[in-house]
């Protein structure tokens, strides 16, 4: 299986961290949006997209790198995210990286995200939120996650 994560960690490092126990599971590189050869993504059996949640939404530069995207067929992806507050059952931040996901031709079956330290402006004031997160349960979340995909795949090879 030959997979790769995109990722855009600018914070903390908090999604770097998920993005890197995924990685070695997968064992896929990770790298930024500014790295990936953009033809040789349809070579991948599985991409894993993923940064820190900001205003709801993921990182602007994830973003605008999924959007510039060409429409091809692709094989499978995921996406992840580590964000200060949960996701929202109304306003799943997930769901619009998910759906240009599959615009661009991805098959995308799931999604991961965690907690993580958060100094958002308002949380600022008091040092932020979610201090030590993500902390080792959601590190081996993320690996039990990753595992999962990896049998997926193999299993749909």
């Amino acid at each position: 299986m030959k997979a790769i994560i995109v990722c855009t960690s600018v914070s903390h490092g908090n999604t770097k961290r998920v993005a890197d126990v995924m990685g070695q599971i997968l064992q896929a590189p990770v790298v930024d949006p500014d790295e990936v050869d953009v033809a040789e993504l349809a070579t991948y059996d599985l991409v894993g997209f993923g940064s820190g949640i900001f205003s709801m939404q993921f990182h602007p530069r994830l973003r605008q790198f999924v959007q510039a995207l060409p429409t091809a067929e692709r094989g499978k992806a995921f996406v992840f995210a580590t964000s200060g507050l949960p996701e929202l059952p109304f306003r799943p931040f997930t769901r619009p990286l998910v759906r240009l996901l599959g615009q661009k031709g991805f098959e995308v079956n799931s999604s991961f995200s965690c907690r993580a330290h958060d100094t958002w402006l308002p949380f600022r004031i008091v040092g932020g939120i979610n201090k030590g997160r993500p902390n080792t349960v959601d590190l081996e979340s993320a690996r039990a996650y990753a595992q999962g995909l990896r049998a997926q795949v193999r299993a749909a090879s």
